[in-house]
């Protein structure tokens, strides 16, 4: 059974992008930092597209599937993910990751439970998370002019 870290406590808000050095331009890379704007642009982007197709019967919300270890931490050593405590010397990891499948859950169960939208879901339930009206907006409007999309749905 997965346990969540007894000094976890779900999000409220989201980090506020980097608006003005998005794709660490001026300043060096950071990959949490990289990691972090990519988990607050999700929730931005499903807030924005759910307020703009609810009308149009689409829905949107972002999922966060937990602690999962998954080829992404290829990029890390050994060290720094028992640094982080996510594992132990011997390479097992800790008590509260989820397995795939687990991690897999709350995307499922987001997918086929009828009339849910702008919200943040975590662990198969709506969290308190709420995106940034104004954030999720100039986000979407960002991306528009990124992808050269019209940034209205028809």
């Amino acid at each position: 059974m997965w346990k969540r870290p007894s000094s976890w406590s779900p999000p409220t808000s989201a980090p506020t992008p980097r608006w003005d050095d998005p794709f660490f331009v001026t300043e060096a890379y950071d990959r949490w930092a990289a990691y972090g704007q990519s988990k607050a642009a999700n929730a931005l982007f499903a807030a924005h597209l759910d307020a703009l197709g609810r009308s149009h019967g689409i829905r949107a919300s972002s999922v966060h599937p937990g602690a999962v270890l998954t080829p992404l931490q290829r990029h890390l050593t050994h060290d720094e993910m028992r640094d982080a405590g996510w594992i132990d010397e011997h390479g097992r990891p800790a008590d509260y990751f989820k397995t795939p499948a687990q991690g897999a859950a709350t995307q499922v169960w987001a997918a086929v439970t009828p009339d849910l939208g702008g919200v943040h879901c975590a662990d198969c339930a709506v969290t308190p998370f709420r995106a940034d009206p104004a954030d999720a907006a100039r986000l979407w409007a960002m991306s528009a002019a990124l992808t050269g999309l019209p940034a209205a749905l028809p």
